[in-house]
């Protein structure tokens, strides 16, 4: 059901709940107008949670309503995880509707049965509460059951590359280290007949088969490179990444990340690869450890050094362990010292994590 039409429901059952006790009781002005715009404030509840329900407050005191404060402290629930405010909001709701306003000196028979009612009202007012927290964890764990079968999706594709690409290597290997040698074998022999041979005829044989097998080499030198090549299908030569490839691998690791600062066009091939798989690296971390984490990619350099620094926000919901290799890390530490860099990662005083890559500019 469409959200505008649930919030009217909703602000038309709490007018309801306060139109028939006023209509018995009578009402004054300033309770007509605390009710009004307790009702009428529900209709932000979503986007305004706490200021909502504080808004019932004052209506709870005056005027005897049930939708209203019960709608709000729902709403809390589902949008809060402070426990210590969603029970003081319980409380003070309870309060409020259980204190008679304008204060007045209570009788101490009376004492015991407000107490009473106060235990009662607070049950009642928790029960909202809790319902809120059992659809935000639901939400929740939904969430991250998507985002664990995503990561089990992008392992198994990982693995599956890793499998091929030994595969292709172990291929690659052999072809040049048993048919390219025995090819070369001939070709060398081929020659040596063809600068001995006497007969005209069998010089001709010789060097067109010499010619055959030098061009056998090239092919096998190609297909070899091929084969060694990182690729997802077995005829996919994939290009390695660039700087240029950054602004594409921010906007699609779906999460909110910004890129800012540039590194100069000049910049080496290898010190590109490099860039670019930490910014990739500590992308995937965010996502995975840091669910709902704001990121920020920062390049710079100056005259003697450039790098990279990722550093993310705290997560704003908790995340499950997700499944890993546990190495992304030391891979990135081993790129930055053979480019004569360093690489730090570790929390930072926000709550956060940062990952920063330092090298100096004779890495290019």
């Amino acid at each position: 059901m469409p959200r505008p039409v649930v919030d009217g429901g909703l602000v038309a059952l709490a007018a309801f709940d306060v139109w028939q006790n006023l209509f018995f009781w009578g009402a004054t002005s300033s309770q007509l107008a605390v009710a009004t715009l307790a009702c009428g404030a529900l209709l932000f509840r979503r986007r305004f949670p706490l200021t909502v329900f504080l808004l019932t407050v004052p209506a709870s005191l005056l005027v005897e309503m049930v939708v209203a404060p019960l709608a709000a402290l729902f709403t809390l629930g589902d949008r809060s995880c402070s426990r210590w405010l969603l029970a003081g909001c319980a409380t003070l709701s309870a309060a409020a509707s259980v204190v008679p306003w304008p204060p007045s000196g209570i009788a101490s028979d009376d004492r015991t049965w407000t107490l009473i009612q106060f235990v009662y009202l607070l049950a009642m007012a928790a029960t909202p509460v809790l319902l809120g927290q059992l659809v935000q964890a639901r939400r929740d764990v939904g969430r991250q059951l998507v985002e664990i079968e995503e990561r089990r999706e992008h392992e198994q594709t990982l693995h599956e590359q890793t499998v091929l690409a030994r595969e292709r290597a172990q291929l690659a290997r052999e072809m040049h280290d048993v048919v390219s040698h025995q090819v070369s074998l001939i070709a060398v022999r081929a020659g040596a007949l063809q600068v001995a041979a006497k007969d005209v005829d069998a010089r001709e044989a010789a060097r067109t088969i010499r010619s055959l097998s030098v061009g056998t080499l090239d092919e096998l030198r190609h297909m070899v490179t091929l084969l060694r090549a990182s690729g997802t299908t077995p005829t996919e030569l994939t290009p390695q990444p660039t700087l240029a490839d950054l602004h594409r691998l921010v906007a699609t690791s779906a999460i909110d990340a910004q890129l800012t600062g540039d590194l100069p066009d000049g910049i080496g091939a290898t010190a590109q690869r490099t860039v670019y798989r930490t910014v990739q690296e500590a992308l995937t971390n965010v996502r995975k450890h840091a669910p709902g984490a704001i990121a920020t990619v920062r390049l710079w350099h100056h005259d003697t050094h450039f790098g990279v620094e990722i550093i993310n926000t705290p997560p704003n919901r908790p995340s499950l362990p997700l499944p890993g290799s546990h190495l992304g890390l030391i891979g990135l530490k081993e790129r930055a010292e053979l480019l004569g860099g360093t690489l730090r990662a570790g929390p930072t005083p926000e709550g956060g994590y940062v990952v920063r890559l330092r090298a100096p500019w004779e890495a290019e």
